[in-house]
């Protein structure tokens, strides 16, 4: 090597921390489009181009890259739902509004995060990672819920109930969501809104199974 070109391999050289990033990053892609089962550590290093063992010495192996990933998205996505739902004091359907479109935004712009989540933890699981935010999600929901249901006298004990069920309903829909892109994404939530709000308004006190409806 020239001495010319000495200095711009030195300035080329990354940072551990550059390296980390940029290997979490490679993780990231890779984890979306295969899963965790399907990436390898040698899949990990060839696409960033640096030895097994440094992905080893910086996480640990493949699990400790994955967990750093997860962890990244479950935090960017539960800080966007807290933020929609942080003003207690606005109507519930604009907190309702507020959480569906913080949860589609997270999806259209986090797409490789939202695969990892719902790919390796699906809703189904109730041990997966997916399924422990959802379960944080309802019980904030479940609060409001309260509060709502006291004001119209039906039974609270009803609000994690129907918590999951919102939940869930928001869950499901953007997982669909994520592979049609259409409508968008304003229109899903408002779709979304309508049927839980109008939903919410008729609840009977004690619904029954078999019962005809009025009128």
């Amino acid at each position: 090597m020239s001495q010319k070109d000495a200095p711009r391999a030195r300035s080329a050289r990354m940072t551990g921390r550059e390296r980390r990033e940029q290997l979490v990053a490679v993780g990231r892609r890779l984890f979306a489009e295969k899963g965790y089962d399907a990436t390898s550590v040698e899949e990990i290093a060839a696409r960033a181009k640096v030895s097994k063992p440094l992905v080893y010495e910086h996480f640990g192996g493949k699990e400790g890259l994955y967990a750093v990933v997860v962890d990244r998205e479950i935090a960017t996505l539960l800080a966007a739902l807290e933020e929609s739902l942080k003003d207690q004091r606005i109507h519930p359907r604009l907190l309702m509004e507020q959480a569906a479109m913080a949860f589609l935004s997270y999806i259209d712009e986090h797409e490789d995060g939202f695969r990892i989540l719902v790919r390796d933890s699906p809703v189904s699981q109730s041990g997966g990672t997916f399924s422990a935010l959802l379960t944080d999600v309802a019980r904030r929901t479940e609060h409001i819920l309260v509060a709502q249901f006291k004001l119209r006298d039906y039974p609270t004990r009803d609000a994690p109930l129907y918590a999951q069920m919102l939940v869930g309903m928001v869950a499901y829909t953007g997982q669909w969501w994520l592979e049609t892109r259409s409508p968008a994404k304003e229109v899903v939530a408002a779709r979304m809104v309508n049927l839980s709000w109008h939903g919410l308004q008729a609840l009977e006190k004690k619904p029954e199974l078999g019962r005809r409806p009025a009128g």
